[in-house]
């Protein structure tokens, strides 16, 4: 007989607990209409909590004076300001705004003055809200005097100070005066890096990786960039870097680095898929410092049923070791093409000489011995060539793993003379290019186009790793690998003389990590310049935006030779 009663009483409880927590409510009117102000005094006052009724009335004072201080941060500096509060559940209080006329700007002198003056990346940037004739708004000052001291410290005018910075109104005449005088002092300079801790590299090499020489005037982006060479070097797992103004001998900041190297050898396993190659397995073992001079080696392999290939390096660091090396390479191939109407035994040997230029291309320069053993359809052979060779090679885009904006171009030109440890002189080349623009956020334009060719006045004697083929995931979608190639008398695909491919493809963002596509591909290999005959695919695929990039699936039909639709599947970035 009890239990009702408990029941009743619980329930009460628990409205009231409802109640208590009921949030007050703030209504801001403004006449006439300026969300800027309205929003403003909805910041200064804040949350009103869970006041009741008297509350309210009691706080209604102290809301109206940071609702006046909210306008007077705007300009406003004599509104008409209102308030009530409105019984209800929740209770609401409810400010009625009449701005009123603002102040103007009358006199503004904004100036730096020393040495900074002088520095182009010191200078204050023209603004129209700070102009005489303009509103004033306290937080456009108060962002002027943020700029100016964030830049002395990120430009290491670390004595400066403001020996003016005055903000005068007169609400009655409508008028406010700025003077804000900032003087800058000497500027610090960066002295001698001095490199600590476990770290058994030549002194040669660790300072190849500073990006300044002592006495550099000091810039918070060099230490910054300091901090990130080494830390991109690969070997060092702590890096730690102290370039404190409080430990500056005569405005020269000392600059003093700790580190830690990380552990020498590493190893990898991976597994993969595609529709070109079908499962495949990965392996990689890296050294990534063998001696103080910073030289590292490793060799890598990777097996599918196509094509199992397996490699060894050796690099050696050069000035600045970052992006210039020399790399002593050596791998071994082996390949079936064109589903097993060629076959490839491929030995290569030789030295790269790779290098970032200023422009921000990467190149290789390149002098490679290979040695193959082949077969073309019925025919065998043997091909041993010497080619120097150079890559070019640049990537512009607003991310790595999956841009928006952006573009890539690759090419490579190798060649061969006849009796200079080659058996037939050749010139081969290939140049491919990507572009990607993303508008209104959810539509993606991506293109490509890629042509290859030879010239040589023994092509038979070319081997099939230097000839062209077309077809698959990351050519023509819709025939498969390596399909597409002049056939010689048995029918059997031997490959070209040239190559050209290119896409066109849409994307749609759908959802937050999936979009569809739909695209058109044209390409082929072929021997002769003269109208070449393009095999066409289209169709539509989805993708899944994944940690290394999207992972693509497509159904494309094949509109030449016998048709039909292929899966396509492939993964990572679209640059």
């Amino acid at each position: 007989m009890k239990s009702p009663g408990r029941f009743t009483s619980g329930l009460v409880l628990l409205i009231s607990s409802f109640a208590a927590f009921a949030q007050s409510e703030l209504v801001v009117k403004v006449k006439p209409a300026n969300n800027a102000l309205k929003a403003n005094v909805e910041g200064y006052i804040g949350s009103l909590g869970d006041r009741d009724e008297a509350a309210l009335l009691r706080f209604k004072r102290g809301a109206q004076e940071q609702a006046l201080k909210a306008s007077q941060a705007l300009g406003y500096y004599q509104p008409i300001i209102e308030a009530e509060v409105s019984p209800g559940d929740p209770p609401r209080l409810v400010l009625s705004i009449d701005p009123g006329e603002p102040v103007h700007l009358r006199n503004v002198n904004v100036r730096v003055e020393g040495p900074a003056a002088s520095l182009k990346a010191f200078q204050i940037p023209a603004s129209d809200d700070l102009k005489p004739g303009a509103v004033l708004n306290q937080g456009n000052y108060e962002q002027a005097k943020r700029l100016i001291l964030n830049r002395a410290l990120r430009y290491g005018f670390f004595n400066g100070k403001f020996i003016k910075h005055e903000l005068l109104v007169d609400p009655k005449g409508g008028f406010a005066d700025i003077n804000l005088v900032y003087e800058s002092g000497p500027r610090y300079v960066l002295g001698k890096v001095s490199f600590a801790g476990d770290a058994p590299f030549d002194q040669i090499l660790l300072q190849r990786m500073v990006p300044f020489k002592p006495d550099t005037p000091y810039d918070s982006e060099l230490i910054a960039e300091l901090n990130q060479n080494l830390q991109s070097s690969g070997y060092f797992e702590v890096v730690r870097v102290d370039a404190a103004p409080s430990t500056a001998v005569g405005q020269v900041i000392p600059v003093d680095v700790d580190l830690q190297t990380r552990k020498p050898r590493t190893m990898t396993l991976g597994l993969g898929y595609s529709t070109d190659t079908g499962p495949r397995g990965k392996a990689s073992w890296t050294r990534h410092w063998d001696n103080p001079r910073g030289d590292s080696y490793g060799f890598e392999s990777e097996i599918s049923q196509p094509k199992q290939n397996v490699g060894a390096w050796y690099d050696i660091p050069l000035d600045p070791p970052l992006t210039d090396k020399l790399r002593l390479a050596a791998g071994y191939q082996y390949e079936e093409i064109a589903n097993t109407d060629t076959l490839s035994k491929l030995l290569t040997v030789g030295p790269e000489w790779h290098s970032k230029l200023d422009n921000g291309w990467t190149r290789i320069v390149s002098l490679k011995w290979q040695r193959e053993e082949y077969r073309l359809g019925d025919d065998d052979g043997l091909s041993t060539l010497l080619m120097p060779g150079v890559s070019y090679s640049v990537l512009r885009s607003d991310n790595r793993i999956d841009p928006s904006h952006g573009y890539s171009i690759n090419t490579d030109v190798r060649v061969a003379k006849e009796g200079l440890m080659s058996d037939t002189n050749l010139l081969h080349g290939d140049i491919k290019f990507k572009a990607l623009t993303t508008l209104w956020d959810k539509h993606r334009f991506l293109g490509r186009i890629q042509f290859g060719g030879s010239a040589t006045n023994g092509y038979k004697s070319i081997p099939p790793s230097l000839r062209f083929f077309a077809g698959g995931d990351q050519s023509v979608r819709g025939y498969d690998y390596q399909s597409l190639s002049p056939r010689n008398s048995e029918g059997d695909r031997i490959g070209g003389r040239y190559m050209l491919a290119g896409s066109l493809e849409y994307q749609y963002q759908f959802a937050e990590k999936w979009r569809w596509a739909t695209f058109v591909d044209q390409g082929n290999a072929f021997n002769t310049l003269d109208f070449p005959s393009l095999k066409t695919g289209v169709g539509v695929g989805i993708r899944w935006i994944s940690p290394v990039g999207p992972i693509r699936l497509d159904l494309a039909h094949a509109l030449d030779d016998d048709g039909g639709v292929r899966l396509h599947f492939s993964m990572g970035p679209e640059l």
